[in-house]
């Protein structure tokens, strides 16, 4: 197998986002009548999207280089992708999504110096942590990809490419690397739309002696001993970054593909390079169809990235606040939308969730299954306008709030829990929830210091009562009354 399978395929209000206000977001949208429009980078555009074979669309998103935790910058893209994927799997049925992973690099192989460890142990634990950490926000199941492909599997694939890129005409080697021609595809720069010189003058670009021209790039690179390497018709060596997405998707999805998406940081160079050699590779053939590309997340103004140190890993994240907050934080912007990340935005994000869930608490009575409204749908169809289907739960949950008769209530829960089902939300009980991690016996403690309150309140011994008031308050519980009773939940 040459991929990872995933076998479980099933099916906050908040302006803090660093681009429009919220309630702009959620009402600029006309519902198109259950067709999906997304915006494609390479037209500049929202386009109307219709897969090449409606029998099974296919999807690619660029995954993590496992040297390190990822931060929570990596996970929009894994979140709102996932949102994407669970939307066109129900909508046409059958969808093949793959998400890579990059276990050859030389980040790893640096990552793997410092830790004194063999390059397989660097990448098998990171790209573990990387499935747990994405499991926790909640990217499983109809939101995960059903393919994981790793570059060191497919090395046969990407010095096959190379073979052909070279007789084609588009690839030379040289001193036991072997490197694109830029000059030989006259579409480079269709993506980003930047001209060569403007390109060379952004990028970081290796000036090497054996190159053509100061902006062709590496697809394979020689090996010394101390490093990866895998026999070639150049030598030993290794792959380059872009060849790596080129072959994994080509071997898994085919030489065209509806989908390629990822982070707006990757467009150039890894996106348009990968446009150049597959395209060339194959014929001239439509490499992707659609590309879409999220926003960057800022912390304190400015762009979240390892190599500002600026980072909030999701591996401490998802351990220090309830994972569900966070994946809610991530969508309450558009995804082509900055999003400004902060303890205040989780914070947000918690106390909203604890308005949602305490609805559906006092629905507990009540049995209804999921109905996804067609509200939600067309707001994911407007370009995934998730800041929209938020706001669309927020009215259905204040639609549960005042329900009436068990017919109304039922209809209402059905909506609530659909609604957050397409967003990946308001899936846990609200005992869960409000429980946050803790164990049974401590609720089972805490319920029974509150019906310990409640008797002595009826039995007018107020200052016990007030004890056990402060007590609670003091462990971070908080009492409501509500006209089913006094309520508690953690702070």
């Amino acid at each position: 197998m040459r991929g990872r399978l995933n076998p479980s395929i099933n099916g906050m209000l908040t302006t803090q986002t660093g681009c429009k206000p919220l309630e702009s977001l959620a009402h600029s949208f006309v519902p198109p009548a259950m067709s999906l429009h997304l915006y494609n980078s390479l037209t500049r555009q929202p386009e109307a999207f219709t897969p090449a074979n409606p029998a099974e669309v296919t999807m690619y998103v660029c995954g993590p280089t496992v040297y390190n935790y990822v931060h929570i910058g990596n996970a929009r893209g894994p979140v709102v992708f996932g949102v994407l994927a669970a939307l066109l799997r129900r909508r046409f049925g059958a969808l093949r999504y793959a998400r890579n992973i990059t276990d050859v690099d030389d980040k790893i192989n640096a990552a793997a110096k410092e830790a004194g460890s063999p390059i397989s142990a660097i990448t098998g634990r990171f790209a573990e942590a990387y499935r747990d950490d994405m499991a926790a926000l909640g990217v499983e199941g109809a939101f995960a990809p059903d393919i994981e492909p790793a570059a060191t599997e497919h090395i046969a694939d990407i010095i096959q490419m190379c073979e052909r890129l070279i007789a084609e005409g588009h690839a030379y080697a040289a001193e036991g690397h072997v490197l694109f021609s830029v000059a030989s595809f006259p579409g480079y720069g269709k993506l980003s739309r930047r001209d060569p010189e403007d390109m060379l003058a952004g990028a970081r670009v290796e000036v090497a002696p054996y190159k053509r021209d100061a902006g062709d790039f590496v697809l394979w690179k020689p090996s010394s001993d101390d490093l990866p390497g895998w026999d070639s018709p150049w030598g030993r060596g290794r792959p380059g970054w872009h060849i790596e997405c080129s072959a994994m998707a080509a071997a898994h999805l085919g030489h065209t593909i509806d989908i390629h998406a990822g982070g707006v940081d990757l467009q150039f160079p890894h996106h348009e390079n990968e446009i150049a050699q597959s395209e060339c590779a194959h014929g001239g053939k439509t490499f992707a169809r659609f590309w879409l590309h999220n926003g960057m997340l800022n912390f304190a103004g400015a762009k979240m990235s390892k190599s500002l140190g600026n980072i909030e890993r999701v591996h401490d994240l998802v351990r220090a606040h309830p994972p569900e907050a966070l994946r809610y934080a991530l969508l309450s912007a558009h995804y082509r939308q900055p999003l400004e990340w902060s303890d205040g935005l989780i914070e947000q994000s918690i106390r909203t969730l604890d308005r949602l869930y305490g609805t559906l608490r006092d629905l507990a009575d009540i049995e209804a299954k999921a109905h996804i409204p067609a509200s939600i749908e067309a707001a994911l169809d407007d370009d995934l306008n998730t800041p929209a289907a938020l706001a669309e739960i927020a009215r259905l949950a204040a639609v549960a709030r005042k329900a009436e008769g068990d017919a109304a209530r039922r209809a209402a829960k059905a909506a609530l829990l659909g609604a957050g089902q397409a967003l990946g939300l308001l899936q846990q009980s609200p005992a869960t929830w409000f429980a946050r991690g803790a164990d049974q016996g401590d609720d089972a403690r805490i319920q029974a210091l509150v019906d310990e309150r409640i008797a002595a309140k009826k039995a007018r011994d107020f200052a016990r009562a007030d004890a056990i008031r402060d007590q609670l308050a003091s462990e971070g519980i908080v009492l409501e009354d509500t006209s089913q009773g006094v309520r508690w939940q953690r702070r």
